[in-house]
């Protein structure tokens, strides 16, 4: 499916979102924090002295914020920020998903028709925001507005999704992590200011540097080994790490950027880049509010290998604080200091490491897929010889070409392949695509969340809810569920437009965009997020 402008049915109950802005901002800044748990900011606040701090003590905490689906995944929590909708009305529910046509595996922000424009070494891959199925904020503003929108991070569907089809400038770091770049979707040729800084600017200039913990010892309460810690090659599980790559690398090599993203090194480069940029590329010093939107990615990569218990992770967030501290120190020279708006969120959560789980007696574990695919072939056998399980991919499984139909076609059969699939160690239900469009207002949260993420003629024929503690993942940890650890993240505004304070509201990252429009003055009328009037000045 491509950009649809239409209107279809499930919008429309939805209101016209949008009301001119009295004196709206000079800037608008989204910030996501890639796998930034909602309890974060109870357990590591006390550690912060800058950024982070003035934001959550300065700024308006939605203490109950929550994504309300199931596919809690990078991908659909940029676009679900980014837009204001839901997967089901966005399109993007998964980072990557099975195309039909093609029988293959492609990527949410996947685009054969435009080609990489690298700042540096030639790129192997293109990428866009052509499945993304309506506009976002930040297009809208440049639409309705004459905006001006930069939008940065480490991964290409993370900047890609808070800027949407069309930006002044979308950077993100090669596959080969070796360089910067983007694609003809948003320029044709690199943007000189974005080349200027990386050139005078290089990754490699941290080859060498050591992550050390900035935080006093008392301040690490749990183990710097834990159990099912998985750090990358040329490190191990305990402090300090070097970044040096591989023993006896002399120069930066693969093994190097893999640690350099994984480091509180890559923050702070992604901060000073988008403050430079905010200054070259004058943000906030046009006749309108301009949008800088930045993804901090390394905290989710760093959560992935170690988990969210691990003093890494805790040592990740309190040098986060200092480089989101720099930023909008800089921010307070470059736009002045209520001159700009702030919303920060992150685009899921993360379950603890199922081994430290079961070391505790808590219930958790690895979700055995091919046990899951043979169980759903077995089962399925009923309804007559033949294969039909095609694929098995992160929640999702997919049928052979026709299969689904005659499976559902046989109640029986179909019945036996769900009980087959909900029997195995881990799943906590089993959703089929042919009943859940019509359950968005299930009573069921479970059920409404597998509604919400999905897409017909994307997601799998079923769909699978793994139990809390539970997932689909050999090593280290992950997300992707209906469950708290995965759904709940922080929502904190801060700066023009907003009263501070902490808000037990219910609220849903869905509800940014919709913040944002009603400050800056224009309409979004794709979202079915609300906008979050108790922290409006």
């Amino acid at each position: 499916m491509r950009l649809k402008w239409c209107a279809c049915a499930v919008l429309a109950a939805l209101a016209v979102i949008g009301a001119a802005a009295a004196d709206p901002p000079r800037l608008a800044v989204l910030i996501v924090v890639d796998q930034m748990r909602a309890d974060y900011v109870d357990r590591f606040q006390g550690d912060w002295t800058a950024g982070l701090k003035r934001l959550v003590t300065k700024g308006a905490w939605f203490t109950r914020a929550a994504y309300p689906y199931l596919d809690t995944v990078t991908c659909a929590g940029h676009a679900t920020i980014g837009t204001g909708a839901y997967p089901l009305t966005h399109g993007v529910f998964q980072n990557a998903w099975i195309d039909r046509e093609s029988d293959s595996l492609v990527t949410c922000t996947q685009d054969a028709s435009v080609i990489g424009v690298p700042y540096g070494k030639p790129v192997p891959a293109s990428e866009s925001a052509r499945e993304l199925m309506v506009p976002t904020y930040a297009e809208e503003m440049r639409r309705q507005k004459g905006s001006h929108v930069v939008s940065l991070s480490l991964k290409a569907r993370s900047a890609i999704m808070l800027a949407g089809h069309s930006a002044d400038a979308v950077t993100w770091l090669s596959d080969n992590l070796d360089g910067w770049t983007t694609s003809t979707a948003f320029a044709s040729a690199p943007v000189p200011e974005v080349g200027a800084y990386v050139a005078a600017h290089p990754i490699e200039a941290d080859f060498g540097q050591t992550w050390e913990k900035l935080l006093p010892p008392n301040r690490y309460p749990d183990p710097d080994e834990g159990i099912g810690e998985t750090p990358p090659a040329g490190w191990t599980a305990s402090f300090p790490h070097v970044l040096s790559g591989q023993p006896g690398d002399t120069t930066p090599s693969q093994a190097y950027y893999l640690q350099w993203e994984r480091s509180p090194f890559a923050d702070a480069y992604l901060g000073r880049m988008a403050a430079g940029l905010v200054e070259s590329m004058h943000l906030g010093q046009h006749d309108t509010t301009d949008v800088l939107a930045v993804s901090f990615s390394s905290p989710d990569l760093v959560g992935h290998q170690f988990g969210p218990r691990s003093q890494e992770i805790r040592d990740m967030y309190a040098h986060l604080d200092v480089t989101i501290g720099t930023l909008l120190d800089r921010l307070d020279a470059l736009v002045g200091r209520d001159k700009y708006v702030v919303a920060l969120s992150a685009d899921h959560g993360v379950t603890p490491i199922p081994e430290q789980l079961r070391a505790e007696g808590r219930d958790g574990g690895r979700i055995d897929s091919q046990a899951v695919f043979r169980a759903i072939e077995g089962a399925a056998q009923k309804a007559g010889p033949g294969q039909y399980v095609g694929h098995l991919t992160s929640n999702d499984v997919y049928f052979r070409p026709g299969m689904f139909q005659k499976l559902t076609s046989d109640k029986s059969a179909i019945e036996a392949v769900v009980k087959a699939a909900d029997s195995q160690p881990g799943i906590a239900g089993v959703f089929r695509a042919d009943e859940l469009s019509g359950l968005l207002k299930a009573k069921d949260l479970n059920v409404r969340a597998a509604a919400l993420s999905y897409v017909p003629g994307r997601s799998g024929d079923l769909i699978l809810a793994p139990k809390p503690g539970w997932m689909i993942g050999a090593t280290g940890t992950t997300h992707g569920s209906a469950n708290p650890d995965d759904q709940r993240v922080p929502i904190v505004l801060f700066g023009s437009g907003i009263k501070p304070g902490k808000y037990d509201d219910v609220a849903s990252p869905a509800d940014i965009a919709p913040t944002l429009a009603d400050i800056t003055g224009i309409k979004l009328s794709y979202a079915q997020g609300t906008i979050l009037r108790s922290a409006r000045n």
